[in-house]
């Protein structure tokens, strides 16, 4: 029993359910939808806190450019591409016999400066928003001042008494360790089993802690929170519940908004945006959907896309109950390669605040994933990890017309000998 429910009771009541738990692609289209004007007032979180959020990112600017050269191109500003996709349509069309109905873009986060992912948004933005609080707290800075100063020994002396603590599958931990090891605090990530190998190295290569768990994701996140209860020194970044983080992500959407515009673009209900988020736990594609129905509105229709091993997101939206239900709940098994999403219980913050926003959501096997990899790097010559090929399959899935964009989540970073295995895996199955 589950909830006082038996699993006929819940396939009864939620017939898509049953595939699910058979691990077979499914699509769940929200008939909770209702219109942004009528959702968004009633709101605890709004524009103006996506505003104060971009302008907290523009102060910190100068110190990003002078300590990450690879932003000075940017001046300091942490953003990705918008690249127009023109011949993976045709891979799309010959797995799913879908005709996709008008352009299609991915969004390059893959492509992020400093830790290669689309959490180097909501991460970074935290660690920084942290960081300035307990500068302006000491009187080692104005809101006005000079944020290169953050770069002074002054500074990471102070910020050395301090320990940053996370939980994660890979990509938030890396955000978080590189960003806060560079400002001078301690960082210690506690890191599920399917995290990557590398992306541990690679944190203890920069000096951050990592303790590895033989579990998943919500184990590593409340050994994490756990370990912060009651030390005044030591702050736990929560990618479950995190409102900072998620403001962070949700900046994404003014930038994007600019980046349309700059191509000409126009977005209107009769020619709809369309974006598809990979969705591990939610805070990331929960973030960047909230800002995109607060700049879009109705003109955006916003799904998460989640691995068929692991869907909380759409399995906490579909039956109402976000947090309260876990996949393995209902016998699945929370493993797949698309470690960054491989979560079983979904944030009940994000599914709360975006049930009445979210278009809908869609399942990918692992199989899918693979496939599109391979065909990416063949027909576009971008190179991701298996985590961000999820959106890629958005359009064929929800057969809308409109503009599409894909939201990438990383790729960059990924070693590799490591990349050429997931490459020659997707190249075997095609």
């Amino acid at each position: 029993m589950i909830l006082n429910k038996s699993i006929e009771q819940w396939q009864n009541e939620f017939p898509k359910l049953k595939n699910m738990m058979e691990y077979k692609e499914v699509l769940w289209l929200n008939d909770q939808l209702l219109p942004a004007a009528q959702i968004l007032p009633d709101l605890s979180l709004g524009e103006q806190d996506i505003l104060d959020a971009e302008a907290r990112l523009k102060r910190f600017a100068p110190y990003i450019a002078h300590v990450f050269p690879e932003t000075e191109e940017q001046a300091g500003i942490i953003e990705s591409p918008l690249t127009e996709l023109t011949h993976i349509q045709d891979s799309l069309k010959q797995q799913s016999s879908t005709e996709i109905n008008g352009s299609f873009y991915l969004k390059e986060d893959n492509k992020l400066p400093i830790s290669g992912s689309v959490k180097a948004r909501g991460g970074i933005y935290e660690v920084l928003a942290f960081a300035e609080k307990l500068a302006l707290e000491a009187g080692l800075i104005t809101e006005d001042g000079d944020y290169k100063k953050f770069a002074d020994d002054e500074f990471k002396q102070h910020f050395s008494q301090y320990t940053l603590v996370c939980g994660s599958t890979g990509n938030l931990g890396l955000s978080i360790g590189i960003m806060g090891a560079e400002l001078g605090f301690n960082v210690i990530i506690h890191m599920s089993d399917d995290a990557r190998k590398w992306k541990k190295d690679m944190l203890r290569s920069k000096g951050v802690t990592v303790i590895e768990h033989s579990d998943d994701y919500s184990k590593a996140v409340a050994e994490g929170r756990g370990e912060t209860v009651g030390d005044p020194k030591s702050y736990f970044i929560d990618d479950e519940n995190s409102i900072t983080l998620f403001l962070g992500y949700a900046v994404a959407a003014i930038r994007l908004k600019a980046q349309l515009q700059a191509e000409n673009i126009n977005i209107s209900t009769e020619q709809p945006l369309n974006v598809y988020l990979p969705c591990g736990v939610g805070g990331g594609p929960g973030g960047i959907a909230f800002g995109l129905k607060v700049v879009f509105g109705n003109a955006v229709n916003c799904y998460f896309a989640e691995p068929t091993h692991a869907p909380c997101m759409t399995l906490g939206l579909m039956t109402g109950y976000h947090d309260k239900i876990s996949v393995q709940d209902f016998g699945m098994d929370n493993v797949t390669a698309a470690d960054g999403l491989a979560v079983g219980r979904a944030s009940g913050f994000v599914g709360k605040l975006l049930e009445n926003l979210i278009s809908g959501s869609y399942t990918v096997s692992d199989e899918n994933l693979f496939k599109m990899l391979a065909e990416m790097d063949d027909k576009e010559n971008i190179k991701l990890e298996p985590s961000a090929l999820a959106g890629v399959s958005g359009p064929a899935a929800v057969k809308k017309g409109g503009v599409h964009i894909a939201w990438s989540t990383g790729g960059n970073m990924v070693p590799d000998a490591v990349y050429q295995e997931y490459y020659k895996q997707g190249k075997s199955l095609i």
